[in-house]
Protein backbone atom coordinates (compact mmCIF):
# COMPACT_ATOMS: atom_id res chain seq x y z
CA UNK A 1 0.00 0.00 0.00
CA UNK A 2 2.69 2.75 1.09
CA UNK A 3 4.70 1.82 -2.48
CA UNK A 4 1.11 2.05 -4.14
CA UNK A 5 0.61 5.67 -2.64
CA UNK A 6 4.72 6.64 -3.03
CA UNK A 7 4.04 5.72 -6.90
CA UNK A 8 0.84 7.66 -7.51
CA UNK A 9 2.07 10.84 -5.56
CA UNK A 10 5.12 10.76 -7.68
CA UNK A 11 2.65 10.19 -10.81
CA UNK A 12 0.69 13.55 -9.21
CA UNK A 13 3.86 15.84 -8.97
CA UNK A 14 4.58 14.45 -12.60
CA UNK A 15 1.29 15.86 -13.65
CA UNK A 16 1.11 18.85 -12.01
CA UNK A 17 4.70 19.82 -12.78
CA UNK A 18 5.15 23.39 -13.80
CA UNK A 19 7.08 24.33 -17.09
CA UNK A 20 8.10 27.70 -18.49
CA UNK A 21 6.47 28.85 -22.01
CA UNK A 22 10.46 29.09 -23.11
CA UNK A 23 10.93 25.28 -23.07
CA UNK A 24 7.82 24.45 -23.88
CA UNK A 25 7.77 26.81 -27.52
CA UNK A 26 11.53 25.60 -27.48
CA UNK A 27 10.30 21.55 -27.74
CA UNK A 28 7.62 22.29 -30.14
CA UNK A 29 10.00 24.31 -32.57
CA UNK A 30 12.25 21.35 -31.85
CA UNK A 31 10.03 18.81 -32.87
CA UNK A 32 8.77 21.14 -35.66
CA UNK A 33 12.34 21.54 -37.45
CA UNK A 34 12.78 17.49 -36.89
CA UNK A 35 9.54 16.40 -38.45
CA UNK A 36 9.89 19.11 -41.27
CA UNK A 37 14.16 18.21 -42.12
CA UNK A 38 13.34 14.56 -41.89
CA UNK A 39 10.24 14.98 -44.21
CA UNK A 40 12.04 17.10 -46.91
CA UNK A 41 15.62 15.00 -46.85
CA UNK A 42 13.92 12.04 -47.14
CA UNK A 43 11.51 12.60 -50.15
CA UNK A 44 12.87 12.19 -53.31
CA UNK A 45 16.04 9.79 -51.28
CA UNK A 46 14.03 7.19 -48.99
CA UNK A 47 10.99 7.50 -50.80
CA UNK A 48 9.07 9.04 -53.97
CA UNK A 49 8.54 12.81 -53.66
CA UNK A 50 5.63 12.33 -55.89
CA UNK A 51 3.78 10.53 -53.11
CA UNK A 52 4.40 12.74 -50.56
CA UNK A 53 5.61 15.79 -52.14
CA UNK A 54 8.19 18.19 -50.27
CA UNK A 55 7.64 21.00 -47.49
CA UNK A 56 9.47 23.45 -49.28
CA UNK A 57 7.02 22.37 -52.47
CA UNK A 58 4.73 22.91 -50.01
CA UNK A 59 5.81 26.38 -48.91
CA UNK A 60 6.39 27.56 -52.70
CA UNK A 61 2.82 26.68 -53.21
CA UNK A 62 1.19 28.60 -50.79
CA UNK A 63 3.34 31.79 -51.56
CA UNK A 64 2.01 31.21 -55.33
CA UNK A 65 -1.09 31.27 -54.02
CA UNK A 66 -0.82 34.62 -51.64
CA UNK A 67 -0.09 35.72 -54.79
CA UNK A 68 -2.59 35.03 -56.66
CA UNK A 69 -5.52 35.59 -54.41
CA UNK A 70 -6.55 31.77 -54.12
CA UNK A 71 -5.23 31.30 -50.76
CA UNK A 72 -8.01 33.68 -49.42
CA UNK A 73 -10.58 33.04 -51.61
CA UNK A 74 -10.21 29.30 -50.64
CA UNK A 75 -9.32 29.75 -46.69
CA UNK A 76 -12.27 32.16 -46.46
CA UNK A 77 -14.42 29.74 -47.33
CA UNK A 78 -14.10 26.92 -45.33
CA UNK A 79 -13.05 29.31 -42.03
CA UNK A 80 -16.79 30.89 -42.56
CA UNK A 81 -18.85 27.57 -43.24
CA UNK A 82 -16.12 25.77 -40.06
CA UNK A 83 -16.69 29.05 -37.40
CA UNK A 84 -20.53 29.67 -38.27
CA UNK A 85 -21.29 25.98 -37.91
CA UNK A 86 -19.26 25.57 -35.01
CA UNK A 87 -20.93 28.67 -33.15
CA UNK A 88 -24.65 27.35 -34.30
CA UNK A 89 -23.88 23.71 -33.17
CA UNK A 90 -22.29 24.55 -29.95
CA UNK A 91 -25.04 26.91 -28.71
CA UNK A 92 -27.56 24.59 -29.68
CA UNK A 93 -26.16 21.78 -28.46
CA UNK A 94 -24.97 22.94 -25.39
CA UNK A 95 -28.86 24.61 -24.56
CA UNK A 96 -30.09 21.25 -25.29
CA UNK A 97 -27.86 19.19 -23.29
CA UNK A 98 -28.65 21.44 -20.52
CA UNK A 99 -32.68 21.52 -21.16
CA UNK A 100 -32.84 17.63 -21.26
CA UNK A 101 -31.00 17.48 -17.73
CA UNK A 102 -33.60 20.33 -16.55
CA UNK A 103 -36.58 18.20 -17.69
CA UNK A 104 -36.87 15.32 -15.45
CA UNK A 105 -38.43 12.16 -17.18
CA UNK A 106 -38.68 13.70 -20.36
CA UNK A 107 -34.51 13.07 -20.52
CA UNK A 108 -35.35 9.25 -20.16
CA UNK A 109 -37.51 9.78 -23.46
CA UNK A 110 -35.71 11.71 -25.27
CA UNK A 111 -31.83 10.63 -24.63
CA UNK A 112 -31.87 7.09 -26.86
CA UNK A 113 -32.78 9.17 -29.69
CA UNK A 114 -30.30 11.38 -28.70
CA UNK A 115 -28.03 8.11 -29.13
CA UNK A 116 -29.60 6.69 -32.48
CA UNK A 117 -29.35 10.43 -34.20
CA UNK A 118 -25.70 10.70 -32.80
CA UNK A 119 -24.68 6.78 -34.17
CA UNK A 120 -26.03 7.52 -37.82
CA UNK A 121 -22.82 7.97 -40.19
CA UNK A 122 -22.70 12.24 -40.62
CA UNK A 123 -20.94 11.58 -43.33
CA UNK A 124 -23.79 10.09 -45.63
CA UNK A 125 -25.83 13.77 -44.46
CA UNK A 126 -23.29 15.11 -46.53
CA UNK A 127 -25.25 14.12 -50.15
CA UNK A 128 -28.57 14.76 -48.40
CA UNK A 129 -27.95 18.39 -47.37
CA UNK A 130 -26.38 18.96 -51.04
CA UNK A 131 -29.88 17.93 -52.60
CA UNK A 132 -31.47 19.63 -50.29
CA UNK A 133 -30.16 23.17 -49.59
CA UNK A 134 -27.77 23.33 -53.00
CA UNK A 135 -23.69 23.52 -52.96
CA UNK A 136 -24.17 26.98 -51.75
CA UNK A 137 -22.85 28.06 -47.87
CA UNK A 138 -26.42 26.60 -46.07
CA UNK A 139 -25.03 23.13 -46.86
CA UNK A 140 -21.71 23.48 -45.63
CA UNK A 141 -23.12 24.88 -42.18
CA UNK A 142 -25.70 21.97 -41.70
CA UNK A 143 -22.87 19.90 -42.45
CA UNK A 144 -20.35 21.52 -39.71
CA UNK A 145 -23.45 21.93 -37.43
CA UNK A 146 -24.52 17.74 -37.65
CA UNK A 147 -20.71 17.29 -36.74
CA UNK A 148 -20.12 19.51 -33.92
CA UNK A 149 -23.86 19.67 -32.11
CA UNK A 150 -23.58 16.02 -30.14
CA UNK A 151 -20.41 16.28 -28.68
CA UNK A 152 -21.58 19.74 -27.54
CA UNK A 153 -24.56 18.51 -26.17
CA UNK A 154 -22.81 15.47 -24.82
CA UNK A 155 -20.56 17.72 -23.09
CA UNK A 156 -22.96 19.87 -21.59
CA UNK A 157 -25.21 16.90 -20.21
CA UNK A 158 -22.55 15.19 -18.64
CA UNK A 159 -21.35 18.33 -16.97
CA UNK A 160 -25.29 18.99 -15.63
CA UNK A 161 -25.11 15.54 -14.52
CA UNK A 162 -21.57 16.31 -12.50
CA UNK A 163 -22.72 19.65 -11.18
CA UNK A 164 -22.60 19.45 -7.18
CA UNK A 165 -26.37 18.40 -5.84
CA UNK A 166 -25.66 19.95 -2.61
CA UNK A 167 -25.09 23.94 -4.43
CA UNK A 168 -28.35 23.33 -6.09
CA UNK A 169 -30.31 22.05 -3.64
CA UNK A 170 -29.26 25.09 -1.18
CA UNK A 171 -30.26 27.05 -4.07
CA UNK A 172 -33.87 25.76 -4.20
CA UNK A 173 -33.73 26.28 -0.48
CA UNK A 174 -33.47 30.17 -0.77
CA UNK A 175 -36.62 29.72 -3.86
CA UNK A 176 -33.56 31.13 -6.39
CA UNK A 177 -34.76 31.80 -9.63
CA UNK A 178 -33.88 29.41 -12.46
CA UNK A 179 -32.26 31.85 -14.15
CA UNK A 180 -30.40 32.55 -10.97
CA UNK A 181 -29.56 28.65 -10.63
CA UNK A 182 -27.89 29.29 -14.62
CA UNK A 183 -26.50 31.76 -13.88
CA UNK A 184 -24.74 31.35 -10.48
CA UNK A 185 -24.39 27.52 -10.48
CA UNK A 186 -24.60 26.13 -13.78
CA UNK A 187 -22.67 28.44 -15.78
CA UNK A 188 -19.70 28.33 -14.05
CA UNK A 189 -19.82 24.11 -13.13
CA UNK A 190 -20.15 23.60 -16.66
CA UNK A 191 -17.48 26.14 -18.05
CA UNK A 192 -14.85 23.49 -18.01
CA UNK A 193 -16.96 21.20 -20.22
CA UNK A 194 -17.94 23.91 -22.40
CA UNK A 195 -14.52 24.64 -23.33
CA UNK A 196 -13.48 21.32 -23.46
CA UNK A 197 -16.45 20.52 -26.41
CA UNK A 198 -15.14 23.77 -28.08
CA UNK A 199 -11.40 22.44 -28.84
CA UNK A 200 -13.10 18.61 -29.24
CA UNK A 201 -15.11 20.23 -31.83
CA UNK A 202 -12.48 22.40 -33.32
CA UNK A 203 -11.45 19.45 -35.52
CA UNK A 204 -15.12 18.35 -36.25
CA UNK A 205 -16.17 21.48 -37.65
CA UNK A 206 -13.02 21.67 -40.30
CA UNK A 207 -14.06 17.68 -40.98
CA UNK A 208 -17.67 18.39 -41.49
CA UNK A 209 -16.51 21.73 -43.67
CA UNK A 210 -14.06 20.02 -45.83
CA UNK A 211 -16.11 16.52 -46.13
CA UNK A 212 -19.25 18.93 -47.37
CA UNK A 213 -16.63 20.70 -49.92
CA UNK A 214 -15.81 17.18 -51.22
CA UNK A 215 -18.95 15.81 -52.13
CA UNK A 216 -19.92 19.79 -53.81
CA UNK A 217 -18.60 22.96 -54.03
CA UNK A 218 -16.58 25.62 -55.84
CA UNK A 219 -14.52 26.95 -53.63
CA UNK A 220 -12.72 26.15 -49.96
CA UNK A 221 -10.00 23.84 -49.35
CA UNK A 222 -11.82 20.61 -49.40
CA UNK A 223 -12.81 21.63 -52.87
CA UNK A 224 -8.62 23.11 -53.71
CA UNK A 225 -8.02 19.21 -52.26
CA UNK A 226 -10.61 17.66 -54.87
CA UNK A 227 -9.50 19.82 -57.72
CA UNK A 228 -5.62 18.79 -57.23
CA UNK A 229 -6.76 15.15 -56.50
CA UNK A 230 -8.10 15.21 -59.87
CA UNK A 231 -5.38 16.66 -61.45
CA UNK A 232 -2.49 14.15 -59.97
CA UNK A 233 -1.23 17.49 -57.81
CA UNK A 234 0.00 16.03 -54.82
CA UNK A 235 1.78 18.60 -53.71
CA UNK A 236 -1.53 20.73 -53.44
CA UNK A 237 -3.23 18.10 -51.92
CA UNK A 238 -0.76 18.19 -48.64
CA UNK A 239 -1.00 22.01 -49.39
CA UNK A 240 -4.76 21.77 -48.59
CA UNK A 241 -4.00 19.65 -45.79
CA UNK A 242 -1.66 21.65 -44.09
CA UNK A 243 -3.86 24.63 -44.35
CA UNK A 244 -6.41 22.94 -42.65
CA UNK A 245 -4.24 21.96 -39.54
CA UNK A 246 -2.84 25.51 -39.21
CA UNK A 247 -6.37 26.66 -39.25
CA UNK A 248 -6.95 24.55 -36.10
CA UNK A 249 -4.16 25.18 -34.44
CA UNK A 250 -4.39 28.87 -34.88
CA UNK A 251 -8.33 28.30 -33.42
CA UNK A 252 -6.94 26.02 -30.70
CA UNK A 253 -4.66 28.52 -29.24
CA UNK A 254 -7.55 31.32 -29.32
CA UNK A 255 -9.76 28.92 -27.41
CA UNK A 256 -7.05 28.22 -25.02
CA UNK A 257 -6.28 32.19 -24.65
CA UNK A 258 -10.44 32.26 -23.50
CA UNK A 259 -10.00 29.65 -21.65
CA UNK A 260 -7.04 31.04 -19.29
CA UNK A 261 -9.15 34.20 -19.23
CA UNK A 262 -12.39 32.23 -17.91
CA UNK A 263 -10.76 30.02 -15.56
CA UNK A 264 -8.21 32.11 -13.70
CA UNK A 265 -9.63 31.51 -10.65
CA UNK A 266 -7.97 28.28 -10.98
Amino acid sequence: MAANSKRASRASSFRDREYSPTSVWLGRIVVFVLLIGSWEVLSGRAFNAFWLSKPSLIATRIVDMLKDGDLWFHMSATLQEAIAGLAIGMVGGTLLGIGLAFSGIFERWIYPYMMALYSLPRVSLAPLFIVWFGIGLSSKILMVVAMVVFVAFYNAFEGMRNIDKDLMDMMSTYKAKWNHKLRWVVLPSITVWILTSIRLNIGMALIGSVIAELVGSNRGLGYYITYSSNMLDTTGIFTGLVLIMAIAVVLEQCVLLLERTLLRYR
